[in-house]
């Protein structure tokens, strides 16, 4: 019986010897897997940084007044001047709808209960 035992242990710990061997390289191809998205990552908030100052230097004014100044016969671009905008109380909002109560609830005003389980006003 000792000896069934014996082979019993030896087979239970060759067996976890053998799972805790593949857990550790599952884990292993995880991190590679981890490191490679968070190069990604990384990659591509370098690419997002780089076209928003792109755009931030092509979005310049001076630019921006030159281009619209070469190209004016084509365009018509004017600059724009302070009587060009209006005011807020100018702009024609809609009108504001009542909403639609469709499974009205009544509500009955119990008032307040005391300690004593009377219902005070």
């Amino acid at each position: 019986m000792k000896s069934f035992l014996y082979i019993l242990t030896a087979v239970c710990v060759m067996g976890l010897a053998f799972w805790a061997y593949r857990e550790n390289y599952k884990t292993q191809a995880s991190l590679d897997q981890l490191q490679s998205v968070q190069r990604q990552v990384g990659n591509a908030h370098t690419k997002l940084n780089m076209l928003r100052a792109e755009w931030a230097y092509l979005n310049r004014p001076d630019r921006l007044r030159e281009l619209a100044d070469l190209n004016f016969d084509r365009l018509g671009l004017l600059p724009l001047r302070a009587d060009q905008f209006g005011r807020v109380d100018e702009v024609a909002f809609p009108p504001d709808e009542p909403l639609a109560i469709t499974n009205p609830i009544e509500v009955m005003n119990r008032g307040h209960m005391g300690q004593s389980g009377e219902v005070l006003p």
